[in-house]
């Protein structure tokens, strides 16, 4: 775990999942590098900024129905996701192939029943199903990301985003296709997880009837 960070408090953020978070760490910790999933600037810090960075994106998820990640690459914050919130389906959407063997591994490694990867872009999953909420770390700019997204999301459910901290900026170039999809006004949220780690920037909105 990160030198900075204090293991008490990260173990009693993640609660019962944390022994599956932890191993899933350990793995990227170990194979990452090697495999093409993270830089080995990243391992430093890989519980600060990609760990905890994806778990905060949790507190705005649905525990049950469906969750779908887009792009999901690593699993972050996919496979985060599934390990937290056991009680809901999350599907991992990921284009490919060696990614997709990796989040596989990782599913069957950490025993979550309740993860399926597909591979695939999402718009080849449009009209496959209506998720409660899609979410996606570091994939692409709200336009173009909404696009994509917006028709896999079930009418009242949301789109989830984990952003940076210009986010704000997205959403002027992104409002023809909210309108499209009848989204209400985009929230931009902050999302803590442990003392003394930078909070998360979440963008949340509902898509409408």
């Amino acid at each position: 775990m990160d030198a900075s960070l204090n293991p008490e408090q990260v173990a009693e953020f993640f609660g019962d999942s944390f022994d599956k978070v932890a191993m899933f760490a350990d793995q990227l910790a170990i194979q990452g590098e090697m495999r093409g999933l993270i830089g080995p600037r990243e391992l430093e810090r890989l519980w600060e900024r990609h760990i905890l960075n994806s778990a905060a994106v949790v507190q705005f998820l649905p525990k049950q129905g469906l969750i779908v990640d887009i792009g999901s690459h690593a699993g972050l914050p996919g496979i985060v996701i599934g390990a937290m919130l056991p009680n809901a389906s999350v599907k991992l959407i990921e284009p490919m192939e060696r990614r997709c063997n990796w989040l596989n591994e990782m599913k069957e490694e950490l025993g979550l029943e309740n993860v399926e990867v597909l591979r695939g872009r999402a718009d080849e999953f449009h009209g496959a199903f209506e998720a409660d909420a899609v979410t996606a770390r570091a994939v692409a700019a709200l336009d173009k990301l909404a696009r994509w997204a917006l028709p896999l999301v079930a009418t009242n459910g949301e789109l989830v985003l984990l952003k940076g901290r210009s986010v704000a900026d997205e959403i002027e170039p992104a409002r023809k296709v909210l309108r499209k999809f009848k989204c209400s006004e985009p929230e931009i949220l902050v999302a803590g997880t442990v003392a003394g780690v930078e909070s998360t920037t979440v963008l949340r909105t509902r898509r409408g009837k």
